[in-house]
């Protein structure tokens, strides 16, 4: 078996969308696919509800000594559309790397399309639909997490969705789990 290089990945998002919890239940699920080192850590600047909000991933086969922030992802994850308005979420992002978009446009709507592998789903829509709701806002945390087993090979929805239900319980677990395979089935990936 050859080991797969360290993939890195970017999240950005607005404080309270779950973001930090996106990161740290991608990787617990990248674990339990048998991926020897995992990290998952927040960059927050100004800790309020709606602020601009980063978090980090890391996926290897090896165990991860490198203890920085993530400047080169290989994998950006936009957890609100609007975000790109004001941060440059392409910034540092590999060549032929791949974007995943929280929104209702497709793909090939966005000008770099034809340079990096762009995913786009309503995670939006499917949070307000499964009433995944936190003071009357949508949490696209989980929805984004299903559509990731379409453009990473290192973690299945079945550990993804293991993972949401070990995170809540009852109702609210099985709202997630149903949001994130909605996801899975909605994402659309330009080739």
């Amino acid at each position: 078996m050859s080991i797969r290089p360290l993939i890195e990945i970017s999240l950005h998002g607005r404080g309270g969308q779950g973001a930090v919890t996106a990161a740290n239940l991608l990787v617990a699920a990248a674990l339990e696919d048998g991926n020897v080192g995992v990290q998952a850590f927040p960059f927050f600047g100004a800790e309020r509800r709606g602020a601009p909000v980063r978090a980090f991933a890391r996926i290897s086969d090896e165990e991860i000594h490198l203890r920085s922030e993530i400047y080169n992802p290989d994998i950006v994850i936009v957890l609100d559309e609007s975000i790109m308005n004001i941060v440059d979420v392409l910034k540092g992002l590999k060549e032929n790397g791949t974007i995943l978009i929280n929104t209702r446009k497709k793909p090939s709507d966005y000008i770099f399309s034809n340079k990096y592998t762009v995913a786009t789903v309503d995670a939006t829509g499917i949070a307000l639909k499964n009433e995944i709701l936190v003071g009357g806002i949508p949490v696209v945390n989980t929805p984004i997490l299903g559509a990731i087993p379409r453009i990473l090979d290192r973690v299945t929805l079945d550990s993804i969705k293991n993972n949401i239900k070990s995170k809540w319980k009852s109702d609210l677990s099985n709202k997630n789990v149903k949001a994130a395979q909605e996801s899975f089935d909605q994402v659309e990936v330009n080739q």
